[in-house]
């Protein structure tokens, strides 16, 4: 993978704000940027939107267990294992909203509905997962703080990379190489981590609820498959089933912080440069958006959290001037670039190279 010269990224806005008066104008960039959105009336919910999405939702998983019943045992059935992946995730980026009060204003309303979404539908557990995104949110990158970039089966961060030896030592230097085959195990583990939370792991709400949900999800779906595809082709159906979960739902997300701006301990960083300098968007329009559920606006949604995902391709030129204006970076690029920019980083990473950001920060800051 070509190394970039990193002279681009070190001749843009500084990265932490500067002392005194400079930095308290700093503090009011966000606030101008608001007054901006709110006149522009992007802030208000779209119940329609989101009715359509969920009624569209639902059909197409009911159309899945046709096919997963109608078949029959034939091998077709692994394409309907990825086809249920795909309704999964989508479920996920459901559940991700509403979580993050854009559907209803009701927040226990909210919270009920991504309960039962993240639960029954997904597999994960609401409770777990929204004590680590709320952290995710209000320290994106930020060694220390952002439990998304803690060192384990990959390394996000050069300063903080563990000395690993051995066949650990081994995969974590050609971990760029095997990215792809580590997110096929991703739905595993979260369907694990979530487990584990609800037995006791950590403090999660309604414990009880959540385990009866997630108890009818992951052995009920599990035992549908078996009785109907018998337990050869039933076992590699769930295999492939959460196998490709784990890319779709993994990649999604490993696209929007890995290679931007890492946040060292201690550095300080207004809240709009913190949230802009360490998000990327990825081009694609309306069909990269139903692909992500919206998350390729990255950039906009950690601006505005409670922006429905609908008003993110509208509030994007607002940003996007506003960003110029300000001399901040707005990185935004196209779905492969964005993969050759991610897996060049990790790679970089993982051999511990003196100064990983020098090739992938670089052509982050790239439109291409």
């Amino acid at each position: 993978m070509t190394a970039v010269a990193p002279r681009p990224v070190r001749t843009t806005t500084p990265r932490t704000a500067p002392v005194g008066r400079a930095q308290s104008s700093h503090a009011t960039d966000y606030t101008e940027l608001t007054r901006r959105v709110k006149e522009a009336g992007l802030l208000r919910r779209r119940p329609g939107s989101y009715a359509l999405r969920m009624t569209v939702l639902v059909l197409l998983f009911a159309v899945g267990f046709v096919l997963l019943a109608t078949l029959g045992r034939t091998w077709w059935q692994l394409l309907v294992a990825v086809y249920f992946s795909v309704l999964f995730t989508q479920s996920a980026f459901l559940a991700h909203d509403s979580a993050h009060k854009q559907i209803f204003t009701s927040g226990p309303r909210g919270e009920a509905f991504s309960r039962v979404f993240g639960n029954l539908f997904v597999g994960l557990s609401y409770g777990w997962w929204m004590n680590k995104h709320t952290r995710h949110h209000a320290n994106p990158n930020t060694v220390g703080k952002d439990n998304d970039i803690v060192p384990g089966a990959v390394v996000f961060v050069p300063n903080e990379a563990p000395e690993r030896s051995g066949v650990a030592g081994w995969f974590t230097r050609r971990q760029g190489f095997w990215f792809v085959g580590i997110l096929a195990l991703a739905g595993l583990d979260l369907h694990k981590s979530s487990i584990q939370a609800i037995l006791g792991g950590e403090k999660v709400p309604h414990r009880v609820q959540e385990g009866v949900l997630i108890g009818i999800r992951l052995i009920g779906f599990a035992a549908v498959v078996l009785l109907l595809l018998g337990p050869v082709l039933g076992l590699v159906f769930m295999v492939v089933q959460i196998a490709s979960f784990g890319i779709y739902m993994g990649g999604t997300f490993a696209l929007n912080h890995t290679g931007m701006k890492v946040i060292e301990r201690g550095e300080k960083v207004d809240y709009l440069r913190r949230q802009v300098l360490t998000s990327r968007n990825i081009r694609g329009g309306r069909p990269m958006e139903h692909v992500m559920g919206g998350l390729n606006l990255q950039i906009e949604h950690h601006l505005f959290p409670n922006m429905p995902s609908a008003n993110l391709r509208k509030v994007r030129p607002i940003v996007r001037e506003y960003c110029a204006e300000l001399g901040v970076p707005y990185v935004e690029n196209a779905l492969p670039t964005a993969w050759r920019v991610v897996l060049t980083y990790l790679h970089r990473v993982g051999i511990r190279h003196a100064d990983p950001f020098d090739c992938p920060a670089a052509q982050s800051f790239r439109t291409a």
